[in-house]
């Protein structure tokens, strides 16, 4: 599936993301986890992410990913599946899922990448399902438009975020 097929989710679509998601949260204790596509785009996201600049969040897990399909070949590696960052706070974890998108995972100390890595590798192939469904059939539900607006969106945060001062 590639990432431009999801321009358009159904209501449906989404809340079955979102439901995976908290899911996660409740099987690994993280902080937070979203999906995000390999453009940039949050599709769904659950657990405290208001304090987090969701959009600039996107846009550089998609952006690590992308360095790290590069990375990957001058290793003569076909692709890295995951990435892990630690940090002395808090730490997160992105798995791939199927070229189309990014589940990204932040935890801190209350639980353990063994943890987030094993239940990463049961939850990865339920959205493959359901983005191979979304291939086959469509969106299920009210069709919701992804926003129009968000390269922009992210562009803008990105400069600021690497503006010198």
């Amino acid at each position: 599936m590639s990432p431009d097929s999801l321009r358009f989710l159904g209501s449906d679509d989404v809340a079955g993301f979102e439901e995976l998601l908290s899911e996660f949260i409740t099987d690994t204790g993280a902080l937070c986890t979203m999906l995000v596509d390999r453009t940039g785009r949050m599709l769904a996201a659950a657990g405290n992410i208001e304090t987090l600049d969701s959009v600039a969040f996107a846009s550089l897990a998609s952006a690590d990913f992308a360095a790290s399909d590069q990375l990957a070949e001058l290793l003569g590696e076909q692709e890295f599946t995951s990435l892990y960052h630690h940090g002395a706070e808090r730490s997160m974890f992105l798995a791939e899922i199927g070229g189309a998108a990014i589940l990204a995972a932040l935890f801190d100390t209350r639980t353990t990448l063994g943890m987030v890595r094993i239940t990463t590798k049961s939850l990865v192939p339920r959205f493959a399902e359901c983005f191979a469904r979304l291939a086959e059939s469509g969106p299920s539900g009210q069709v919701v438009q992804m926003e129009t607006g968000w390269a922009n969106e992210a562009e803008s945060e990105i400069d600021r975020l690497f503006a010198e001062e």
